[in-house]
């Protein structure tokens, strides 16, 4: 009997007992290929020999100082080179432990940015419906996945919430893929008006959502148009990088394809490759000047920002991100899965859309193609592929919700960027397999009506 709380208290799990690479083993011997890094968190994969030398000689320095105290050479060295490799705007770096810790970092950067201004009446924030930042309280509320929303609806501040940019179902066929994105962004621009613009703290974006719909990248233009609405009416852009950000897009941050800047970037799962819990949000100079020459003091703290192990971990994925180039390893291997991808599901009638950046790719699963029908919640089409997957030695990120918080279904990839291309191949393959055995015996009742 397990006495661990676990996040299914039904579910009898495999026990990890070993890892390397892009391969996780169980008690019983059986490998896994984590093709989705457990949550688009291994980039290197598992166990590489210099992260954890890192770690190892660090510990030996310094295990812990509270920063209220104490920087250490390593957190400075890690500032140092997020912002020598980041946007040219970022100039500083506030570290802490994981997504959501970012997301909230964030939000009260952003807040306590407008009160050193002197503009007290910015309260509200603007994300997108089908949006995920994260599960703490103001992250959650912030976020667009109704499904995660729902219980603690009653305890999260008022956010308003947009239509995402997901040109596969809301582009219609009456226009260009441009003019679907720049109505959304007047959708944007009406409803900071309608809030009153001077009440508008930021908006918060993923470039590339990643969780909730899967792998969606917005149409060409679409941000371009979003800064330019936020430059008018003087409103924050918040960029989650959590997921897509520090190379799984092909480039080591996913806006850098967009052509814009941010004002605040939160990053975890990539900056760290899962060694250690570790995020961090990237401050543009615009906002770290506000506070340098007011209070001088973000009202905002936790016990392990900063970790010095965190902090070694995580510098040693980015100089590996480097020295192995693995970012540009990133951007060749993406369009290769995506093409394999076409080859395996192109003629499967129930997978209806493929896209997605880099090693950041998705399927999403309908019951029929012409009029782009999901699925019957109540069959669970995502779980019994994430199932089979798991049965035939593949991990796969599987969600459903992806259209409203209730209906369709997704998977999502999101392999090390150490990926070869037989395990491309081998990725693709168990998971046609998969798909296949879910939807194998469909019964006629699972379309929604």
């Amino acid at each position: 009997m397990s006495h661990v709380f676990h996040r299914n208290l039904r579910a009898t799990l495999p026990k990890a007992v070993s890892a390397s690479g892009i391969h996780i083993v169980d008690q019983h011997g059986k490998q896994y290929i984590d093709a989705c890094g457990g949550a688009a968190v291994s980039c290197l994969g598992h166990n590489h020999p210099s992260v954890l030398a890192a770690m190892q000689e660090q510990m030996h320095k310094l295990d812990y100082a509270h920063t209220s105290f104490f920087t250490t050479d390593v957190a400075e060295e890690l500032a140092e080179l997020m912002v020598a490799n980041g946007p040219q705007n970022m100039r500083k770096v506030y570290m802490v432990s994981s997504g959501s810790e970012a997301i909230e970092a964030a939000l009260k950067m952003a807040r306590q940015y407008f009160l050193e201004r002197g503009e007290f009446k910015r309260t509200q924030f603007i994300a997108r419906r089908q949006s995920y930042h994260g599960n703490t309280l103001g992250a959650l509320a912030v976020g667009g996945n109704a499904w995660r929303r729902e219980p603690f609806q009653p305890l999260l501040m008022d956010a308003t919430h947009i239509a995402p940019c997901y040109a596969y179902r809301n582009q219609r066929e009456d226009e260009s893929a441009h003019g679907y994105g720049q109505r959304l962004v007047a959708e944007l621009e009406s409803e900071i008006v309608r809030l009153g613009p001077d009440t508008v703290i930021a908006v918060c974006m993923e470039p590339v959502v990643g969780a909730t719909l899967g792998a969606v990248a917005a149409v060409e233009g679409y941000f371009q148009g979003v800064r330019r609405v936020c430059d008018k009416y003087g409103v924050l852009l918040i960029a989650d990088e959590i997921m897509c950000g520090m190379g799984r897009t092909g480039t080591l941050y996913a806006l850098e394809q967009e052509g814009v800047e941010a004002d605040l970037i939160t990053v975890a799962k990539g900056l760290g490759g899962g060694y250690q819990a570790i995020g961090a949000v990237l401050v543009s100079e615009k906002v770290a000047n506000v506070f340098s020459s007011g209070s001088g003091q973000f009202m905002h703290g936790h016990t392990y920002i900063g970790h010095p192990v965190a902090c070694a971990a995580a510098l040693e994925v980015q100089k590996v991100l480097m020295r192995e180039e693995l970012v540009t390893h990133c951007a060749e291997m993406g369009p290769y899965l995506r093409d394999s991808l076409h080859q395996a599901f192109d003629a499967n009638p129930f997978v209806g859309d493929i896209r997605g950046r880099g090693l950041f790719q998705a399927i999403e699963l309908v019951q029929s193609r012409e009029d782009k029908k999901p699925f019957d919640p109540r069959f669970k089409l995502n779980a019994r592929i994430r199932d089979a997957a798991m049965d035939l030695g593949l991990m796969v990120y599987a969600m459903g919700g992806t259209i409203d918080g209730r209906l369709g279904d997704h998977i999502l990839l999101a392999p090390p960027f150490t990926v070869s291309p037989a395990q491309v191949q081998e990725i693709v393959d168990k998971l046609q397999q998969a798909v296949q055995l879910a939807t194998s015996s469909i019964p006629l009742s699972t379309a929604a009506v």
